[in-house]
């Protein structure tokens, strides 16, 4: 490939040149001495951090975000998040409810994780660091280095073997695959060297400057930041699970550790906030005004979870309160979803459920008002990691190292911060018969909290994350369902730790009846430049992506 930036817009451009402009002395005199104050030789880091937060989420072309492209987790998870079955297609025959993936294609599709992290983050938060030493903003530096731990991990969780120590070298045409492991061990250096600056103060240290930057996640709170990096430590650790160490404690132990250290309350959340307006890039990627998400409608796996429905589950005929919230109704007043690769077959069309934005199901058009529940309209808080996710991580560590009654304690906080984020965030559009009383979710708790912890089970762990992460948190649940091959035994209660999940009855002829693991390296860089890197690590076979990673292996 060309280089690792891809197709640069201006401010890109100004981010990538970092240090290897040479200009003859006699243009850059004249340059120094006529300066002009409306055209900066580079940006400042205040103005570039917020294109760098928002590629943790999405971004868009430039008014709105910067970047040139819809890049991140959220665009990335419109397709790849039927995997995990966050929802499904409209109709019959979809590549990614069959589990496939793309190859030989010009198609952005599951590059677009790919394109956040060497094109989107990684020059903005390499500028951020090298800039903000120099200017002694040692709080920029920190979040610059938090964002890239946060970017470094979700890549190689996607994609496997990565770029790593020839990444954002622009002296190179082609680039060489590191081990995920590597990758690993640099996430946790780089989190390990954001808490020493985030830690440092002195210098250009301003919560008020920070805030310039941040206006729009944590605003400014360093402390904040801070438990968002011990999170992403966490998850380094949580992801092993089925490594031999784990099984000693010590990574238990460090999930634990990391966890404690991390968010607890919801006021801890890392969320993304909109502006609004007319740009796309100052809207929620999920919203009508980006018109993304025509497509896709809740799947039925969700749905059942959610009302009892699903006969394997361990909240069979317990109604979740949470469901009005989640997902939407149908014209019955009951809620179902698609089943992958169906489409509408086997539902009637009076349970054919209403699209994210509550349109009629066959509808594919951005609804008009804007009338979208939960993450589904145009200013809605876009979660990145909530204090919920944390808790359910640290009751499975605790669960595996056997602290049973730690585990529940820790099951029963992450149930409670799920309820509380979305009465305090997501309540205002849901009508008042529909909402989460005190009664209506303490009979809930009743029924699926343990009141002995030696009750308790990984499959109720596991799929309470499910329900608290639905929507958001794709890359965390398909990492957890890969750890556990999306159909492995619970080993106390001999069912699926994913009871009632259903691998698609017809997966396309590129699996070889395996299902999807990874995603292919993004088409546009790679597959057009830099072949021999793929064929040395396997990336040129038809199956690839149905390749095994090694977070998931023993």
């Amino acid at each position: 490939m060309k280089n690792k930036f891809f197709k640069p817009s201006f401010l890109a451009i100004v981010i990538i040149a970092i240090g290897v402009i040479t200009l003859p002395s006699c243009k850059k005199k004249l340059e120094e001495a006529y300066l002009n104050p409306n055209n900066p030789v580079e940006g400042a880091i205040e103005a570039i951090l917020p294109n760098a937060i928002n590629q943790m989420t999405s971004t868009a072309a430039p008014p709105a975000g910067g970047g040139g492209g819809s890049y991140g987790c959220a665009a990335e998870a419109v397709n790849m998040g039927r995997y995990i079955q966050f929802w499904n297609a409209v109709g019959t025959g979809d590549n990614y409810d069959q589990m496939g993936g793309v190859y030989a294609t010009a198609s952005d599709n599951t590059g677009l994780v790919w394109a956040m992290h060497y094109y989107g983050i990684g020059p903005n938060a390499k500028f951020i660091i090298s800039r903000g030493i120099q200017q002694q903003k040692w709080d920029y530096v920190g979040v610059a280095h938090a964002i890239f731990a946060f970017s470094w991990l979700t890549l190689t969780e996607e994609y496997g073997e990565v770029i790593l120590k020839q990444a954002f070298d622009a002296s190179r045409s082609t680039f060489d695959y590191d081990p995920q492991s590597a990758v690993y061990d640099s996430v946790r250096v780089i989190c390990d060297n954001a808490i020493t600056y985030l830690n440092m103060t002195g210098g250009n240290v301003s919560s008020a400057n920070l805030a310039l930057g941040d206006g729009y996640f944590y605003g400014g709170d360093v402390n904040k930041w801070k438990k968002f990096v011990y999170a992403i430590k966490a998850r380094t650790f949580a992801h092993l699970s089925n490594k031999a160490i784990y099984a000693t404690n010590k990574y238990a132990d460090s999930v634990i550790k990391y966890c404690d250290l991390s968010l607890q309350t919801n006021a801890d959340n890392a969320v993304q906030k909109w502006q609004g307006g007319n740009f796309s890039g100052t809207n929620n990627y999920y919203g009508p005004f980006r018109g993304n998400i025509g497509s896709i409608r809740q799947s039925a796996f969700i749905c059942d979870l959610l009302t009892g429905a699903s006969a394997s589950s361990p909240f069979t005929g317990v109604l979740d309160p949470r469901t009005p919230y989640l997902v939407n109704e149908n014209t019955n007043g009951t809620y179902k979803g698609v089943v992958p690769n169906l489409g509408t077959s086997g539902l009637s069309a009076n349970d054919q459920p209403k699209t994210p934005w509550r349109s009629a199901f066959a509808s594919t058009s951005a609804a008009v008002p804007d009338s979208g529940r939960y993450i589904f309209n145009n200013l809605a808080p876009m979660p990145v990691l909530t204090a919920g996710e944390i808790q359910f991580m640290k009751a499975e560590a605790a669960y595996r190292k056997g602290d049973k009654t730690l585990a529940l304690d820790a099951y029963t906080k992450g149930i409670n911060l799920s309820f509380d984020l979305l009465q305090t965030q997501y309540e205002g559009r849901i009508p008042t018969a529909s909402k989460i009383t005190s009664a209506s979710k303490d009979a809930y708790m009743l029924k699926v909290v343990p009141t002995v912890a030696a009750n308790l089970t990984l499959s109720m762990i596991m799929l309470q994350k499910y329900i608290a992460v639905y929507g958001y948190g794709f890359n965390e649940t398909w990492t957890d369902m890969r750890r556990f091959h999306y159909t492995d035994l619970d080993p106390v209660s001999g069912k699926q730790v994913y009871a009632g999940f259903t691998l698609p009855s017809t997966l396309t002829i590129y699996n070889n009846g395996k299902p999807v693991y990874r995603a292919r390296p993004r088409y546009n860089s790679e597959y057009l430049y830099n072949i021999p890197s793929l064929q040395a690590i396997g990336a040129l076979a038809s199956d690839y992506h149905t390749k095994e990673h090694w977070f998931s292996q023993p």
